[in-house]
């Protein structure tokens, strides 16, 4: 039970560091207002309608609006994974350091008590009154 706790919790965390890490790019193409390709990792594929009137002489030409757009989503992960000590500032280094301290003590088990004094000899005892006189609570 606790080994396959361990391993799944271990699988979590790998994916979490996989997920942080990573980095892609979404592209999305509209014409008018309707989408019309997505893609990831790759270019979005156009509608082929590119506005270009040509006129009369080849020398001008007019360009309209399009009315396609290209919407771009660039996800970019965590370069850096390891984040050295010095880059903490003390209040954070006490935070982490009283947490560590709270948490390793949480799971110690309480140290014992001994109550035997071995220098000085026990009480002497005295006779029990209620057995002496033989009352007893019912």
């Amino acid at each position: 039970m606790k080994k396959g706790f361990q391993k799944i919790t271990s699988l979590i965390l790998v994916c979490l560091v996989l997920l942080s890490t990573f980095s892609f790019t979404v592209e999305k193409h509209y014409c008018g207002r309707f989408l019309v390709d997505v893609a990831v990792f790759s270019k979005a594929k156009d509608c082929g309608m590119e506005m270009m009137d040509h006129s009369d002489d080849q020398n001008i030409e007019m360009k309209r609006k399009s009315c396609c757009k290209d919407e771009i989503i660039v996800l970019e992960g965590q370069d850096e994974l390891k984040i050295s000590f010095e880059q903490i500032d003390f209040p954070q280094k006490i935070f982490l350091i009283s947490f560590l301290h709270a948490y390793t003590e949480l799971f110690s088990l309480p140290k014992e008590k001994y109550l035997i004094y071995e220098e000085y000899s026990p009480p002497e005892r005295v006779t029990d009154m209620l057995i002496l006189h033989e009352t007893f609570l019912i």
